[in-house]
């Protein structure tokens, strides 16, 4: 998958920080452009065949006010794509850049959820506070995923993967009834 080994070579190249083995991620730049085409493969454009959603969040609700339910189907990470980029950009003023990264991280959580679950709904929220954002996607199972080491001829299981590369945070709160997969990314400072 070209544009993994950039994200590899970034990483690399950054110094040990002791903090990074207390399982605290290091800081980094949030805002540097993304390495490689291979993140534009989740299109936020209106689906096949069907005229532009001019709004997500008029059919679907808003996820930064409450959870929006959505189908567990394929063709519901790009709705998911759509209410992230929508809440990012217009509801709360962000950068095209911020957006990227955040639309990514929906991208994987909602792709993890719809295949390995076996869940008829999951749920999507969004907030901000104290300068970072959190993206949470639930659904009913208490399954918990699991980071796999990723080599360089594996053509899956790198959603968790890309999720601790590119999210200052992640984690995983079992609920009574299911899970909530979260990540949280630092806002970029304003200058």
């Amino acid at each position: 998958m070209a544009g993994l080994e950039d994200i590899q070579q970034l990483h690399r190249d950054e110094p040990a920080h002791p903090e990074a083995l207390a399982g605290r991620r290091p800081r980094r730049k949030l805002l540097r452009p993304l390495p490689s085409p291979a993140y534009r493969r989740f299109p936020t454009a209106a689906p096949a065949g069907g005229a532009a959603d001019p709004d997500p969040m008029e059919r679907w609700g808003n996820p930064a006010v409450g959870e929006v339910r959505l189908p567990s189907r394929p063709e519901s990470a790009g709705t998911a794509r759509r209410l992230t980029e929508a809440v990012v950009l217009r509801h709360w003023g962000m950068s095209p850049g911020f957006a990227e990264h955040a639309v990514l991280l929906v991208s994987e959580l909602v792709g993890n959820a719809v295949r390995h679950t076996g869940a008829r709904t999951f749920g999507l929220r969004m907030s901000r506070r104290r300068g970072r954002i959190r993206i949470e996607v639930r659904d009913p199972s208490r399954a918990l995923p699991c980071l796999m080491p990723v080599r360089d001829m594996d053509t899956s299981g790198r959603g968790l993967f890309l999720i601790d590369q590119v999210a200052d945070r992640w984690g995983v709160d079992l609920l009574p009834r299911g899970k909530c997969t979260w990540v949280e990314l630092r806002e970029p400072e304003r200058g």
